[in-house]
């Protein structure tokens, strides 16, 4: 007897709540959260467009790379090792910072930190010191970000009993070995990081993203003036905004300027002065001062800088005058 065939039950329908089985860039995007970190990025710092856009770059990459990986698409794993230039004061240490925080997110790192150092965390005096100084540092940032700031020098081939080859040489065995566990943010002065390059083409070929950081605009400094403000709770008044661009402008001529960094540095002594004015005042009878007084920049308390204080504006021939 010929046997009945039932037919095959339909299968279930599927939940409206139920999740596709591979996210979306969008829905990655979202679920990352580096989108706030990418806006926390712009509020943090003023200009740099170029270099935010490598930001957002790198980023898109590790989303699109992440989203291969859901639909089983073979992927290389990337190499994250980057160099960053410019002259003091241009923002690459918040930007490594910034990225460290992209990277936990997106899971190629597994700590959100960055551990920055200089030569001196890494090279030792004498012989047999430089390795255990070296290999203790690559312990604490395993698993995060290295920021090695004016990482040229760390070679010094003027000096033959110089320990920085050792230290070089352990980093790039560990920027190999162990790439998928830690990236190596390297730092300083582009000319200087070129020529460090030239005499270690070793490093120089695990570095895949160079980003270099310009120097700030006259309107672009006077906007971190204002921003810099703003987060210690001052203001600059109409005619301290016009000293300050006065001051911004003579100041870009001198030596030692660090962009944001001779703001910050003017800022503060513009805070002592303030606080010295109001102190006077009070001692000499006058009101309380209320809390208009007590945030607002004047005038004066720039005007009082080495930078303004003569006519011509020169200060001391090669002091960092601010």
């Amino acid at each position: 007897m010929n046997a009945s065939l039932a037919p095959e039950p339909a299968p279930p329908a599927a939940s409206a709540d139920a999740q596709p089985a591979v996210a979306d860039l969008a829905h990655l995007f979202r679920e990352s959260g580096i989108g706030a970190v990418l806006d926390t990025l712009d509020r943090e710092l003023v200009g740099l467009a170029p270099v935010k856009q490598r930001i957002r770059d790198i980023a898109a990459l590790l989303l699109v790379d992440t989203a291969r990986r859901a639909h089983g698409l073979g992927t290389t794993a990337p190499s994250l090792h980057m160099c960053f230039t410019g002259n003091p004061g241009t923002g690459k240490t918040t930007v490594a910072l910034r990225m460290a925080e992209i990277l936990h997110r997106l899971g190629y790192v597994r700590r959100d930190q960055l551990v920055s150092v200089t030569r001196d965390d890494l090279v030792g005096q004498y012989i047999g010191h430089t390795a255990p100084k070296t290999r203790e540092v690559l312990r604490k940032a395993m698993g995060g970000v290295l920021f090695i700031d004016e990482a040229y020098y760390l070679y010094r081939p003027e000096n033959e009993r110089d320990y920085g080859q050792e230290a070089i040489e352990i980093l790039l065995q560990v920027m190999e070995n162990q790439r998928d566990d830690l990236v190596v943010i390297l730092a300083g002065y582009a000319g200087r990081m070129d020529t460090f390059f030239r005499s270690n083409p070793g490093m120089a070929s695990r570095v895949a993203h160079h980003i270099d950081f310009p120097d700030y605009g006259e309107d672009e400094l006077l906007a971190i003036a204002r921003l810099l403000a703003r987060r210690m709770d001052y203001r600059l008044d109409a005619d301290a905004e016009a000293a300050m661009r006065e001051y911004v402008a003579r100041r870009r001529r001198q030596p030692h300027f660090a962009n944001a960094r001779s703001i910050r540095n003017a800022l503060d002594r513009a805070r002592l002065r303030q606080a010295t004015r109001l102190f006077e005042d009070a001692l000499a009878g006058a009101p309380d001062p209320d809390r208009d007084a007590l945030t607002r920049i004047a005038a004066d308390d720039i005007r009082a800088s080495r930078v303004l204080a003569d006519a011509a504006g020169d200060a001391a021939p090669g002091a960092a005058a601010d």
